[in-house]
């Protein structure tokens, strides 16, 4: 099994948030999963990548080749799969993940939550969703979600399982 995160090339200001990366790469080879990902060596997606290989974890990124070519790339990972564009890469981690987990991020992590949450909505997928709510970070996202749905605009599997703690949360996707 393998998990596809999401989460910033950047590694924002607060030295918990990078933490929490590496200790979502951590949990997720220390239970014997995979972690698939965007596969950059930058930001938090750098963070989580090395966390689970210093475990001896599975880890497969999947980069756009315009990534590539500005040295983005991490050289170090369980395997490496080159793509055209964005899009391609939402496509090819979802193929390759039976759950989705998003870490603090910005619009690029947004945009691949918001797609696999659509998809999930109109019935491609069925795979849990969660975030890793650390520090608060997605209870603006949460509080709109919950005003959607009561605004009549969400419908179907809309539920994101959100949690402040790595364990937490991976428990509650693999239960799901």
């Amino acid at each position: 099994m393998r998990i596809a995160v999401f989460c910033g090339a950047s590694t924002g200001h607060a030295p918990f948030i990078i933490e929490a990366a590496k200790e979502m790469g951590r949990a997720i080879a220390r239970r014997g999963l995979g972690v698939v990902y965007g596969g950059g060596h930058v930001g938090l997606m750098g963070a989580v990548a090395d966390a689970a290989l210093n475990l001896g974890g599975e880890v497969i990124g999947v980069i756009p080749g315009f990534m590539v070519e500005k040295e983005l790339a991490h050289t170090g990972l369980t395997d490496l799969i080159i793509v055209r564009d964005m899009h391609e890469r939402k496509m090819r981690m979802h193929e390759l993940s039976q759950a989705v987990v998003a870490l603090p991020g910005g619009f690029g992590t947004m945009d691949e939550l918001f797609e696999l949450l659509t998809w999930r909505q109109l019935g491609f997928h069925a795979k849990p969703m969660g975030v890793l709510n650390v520090n608060g970070f997605y209870d603006p996202l949460l509080a709109q979600a919950a005003r959607m749905m009561a605004d009549g605009f969400l419908h179907g599997p809309t539920r994101i399982i959100a949690e402040a703690e790595v364990g937490p949360l991976l428990d509650s996707l693999l239960s799901a």
